[in-house]
This record gives C-alpha cells, structure tokens and sequence, in this order.
C-alpha cells in the first residue's frame, strides 16, 4: 500500500514539476526503483489516462508492474544484441514515424478549450432527447434458494414461505440465501431497468405494489422470493444529468471532424496517386539472379 501511495503521490503532484525527493518507490531483485526513473515513463501518458490510474491504485500498480518486466526485457535484450538487428529496426523506425505523426496530429487538431458552449449542449440535448429516456425502474431485494441440493432447498423454501410474512426480509434473506453477495446485504439487489429483470420474474414484479413481496416463482437455477423496495416510474434525463456525456460526446465528434479535415487539406495540397500494378511487386520475393 506504501508504494501504491507514493505512485499516486508521483502522478498527481510531481510529473510536470522537478522532484524535491528521489523516494524508492520499488525494488527488482536487489535494485532498487526510485521515482526518478519511473516518472519519464509515466509523463507519456495522457492526461485522462494519469487521472484514471490516480484513482485506481490497482491499475497503477499493475501499470508500473508491467513498465518494469518490460525494463528487464529490454535489459537483456540489449545484453544479446537483440537492438540491432535489422528487422527490429525497420520495426523500430516504422513506430518511431507513427508516434510523430500522430502526436503531431493529435497537436493541431486539438479542441480548442471552452468547446462546447452551453448552447451547443442544449441542441444536442434537444435533438437525441428521445434517446435519454430512462425506463421504469425497481429497486428490489431477493431470496435465492438453489436447487443444487434438494433436501436443503426443500428446508429453506419450508422457512421463508412460513415467515415471509410475520419476520423481516433482510433478516431471512441473509439467513437462507444461497446468493452470496445480495444475502450480506440483506437481500439487496439494487435498481433494475424493467426490461432487464428476467421474464418470469419481471411479470410477477411490475404487478407488486412498493413493499410488496413476491414467490417462491421458480426458475431453472432455484426458486425466487423478490420484495420491491422502491421504484421509480420512466423519464427523460434532465440536462444537468447527462451534460458530461453529451460534452465528451461534442468533443470528440470536433476532433474527429479537425483530424479528418487536415488530412483532407493535407492530400488536396499532395495528392498521392499509387501504381496499381507495380505495388504489388513490392510484396514479391526478389528473384534470384
């Protein structure tokens, strides 16, 4: 846990400025990793993709794993001679042009800051408004019973269908439950969207009044008891919810234009036209003379 730390300390407070200390942030074998010589590795990346592993501890550390396995790859790969061998440097220089390019793309296509305006938002908003509503949704707990074991599965059925009614549902939930995750939350199962709730119980839950209670209904697995905990009836989303996607969505569909924009300039300034027939020799085995 100390080391995830200090790896999230380096992402999010000291990639763009001069480290005021050098801390081991890792050990391979006996030597060890200061931060120093993660930090270059790291500063590649992008912004979102620094933010995404500051707020996952277990992606930066499986993330720095990797960057050091591939460290001691390269380590003895050099020690063979393995860098200069002349198909990995055609490899090398073709990744090398890639990387410039696109970076070099990346750069002058960028959306400009404060795109898009609220105005902007609201149109899109207005025009995919169909496509925001959100379906009615329940909020329901459960009691599985399996079916793995008859005997045992007979028993419980016997005790939830007796006290369903005068004991609370949490409690038998936990108590009989042979689904493990939803049992130590009292049965809880969360919100559901009515259509994605399973045909023979979605028809017994959209008859249910809120705490209303349900079963056992009978299913290949086992059998099912479902109370209804809440729900909540269909919307459309209000702007304020789904603003955030709709800006992702704008920026990216004006990157998308400004990439292929440029690169159309670019092929009206130098049009490229290819030899059809002789491309393909490019392909060919050369022949011996």
């Amino acid at each position: 846990m100390l080391k995830t730390r200090l790896f999230a300390l380096l992402l999010a407070t000291t990639l763009t400025a001069a480290f005021a200390a050098d801390p081991i942030v890792a050990r391979v074998g006996t030597q060890e990793i200061k931060s120093s010589q993660i930090a270059p590795y790291l500063s590649g990346i992008s912004e979102q993709e620094k933010q995404t592993l500051v707020e996952n501890p277990t992606a930066l550390s499986q993330a720095v794993r990797t960057l050091l396995l591939q460290q001691m790859l390269l380590k003895e790969a050099t020690a063979a001679g393995w860098d200069k061998n002349p198909d990995l440097q055609g490899r090398l220089a073709r990744i090398r042009d890639a990387a410039i390019s696109e970076s070099y793309l990346e750069k002058i296509t960028k959306v400009q800051d404060g795109y898009p305006s609220d105005a902007d938002v609201k149109a899109l908003y207005d025009a995919r408004i169909d496509e925001l509503r959100i379906p009615k949704q329940y909020q329901v707990a459960q009691i599985f019973i399996s079916k793995a074991d008859p005997a045992k599965a007979k028993t419980k059925l016997e005790i939830v269908q007796k006290n369903l009614k005068s004991r609370d549902f949490a409690v038998l939930a936990k108590e009989n439950s042979d689904e493990p995750r939803s049992a130590a939350n009292g049965g809880l199962v969360g919100w559901l969207a009515e259509e994605t709730i399973q045909p023979a119980i979605r028809k017994a839950v959209t008859a249910l009044a809120k705490g209303s209670t349900v079963g056992p209904i009978e299913l290949a697995d086992g059998n099912y008891f479902v109370k209804v905990i809440d729900i909540k009836e269909p919307r459309t989303a209000t702007l304020e919810e789904v603003k955030p996607q709709l800006v992702r969505v704008l920026r990216e569909e004006r990157e998308k234009l400004n990439r292929q924009t440029y690169i159309n300039q670019l092929q009206t300034q130098s049009p490229i036209v290819l030899d059809e027939i002789t491309l393909p020799e490019l392909l060919q085995p050369e022949t011996k003379k």
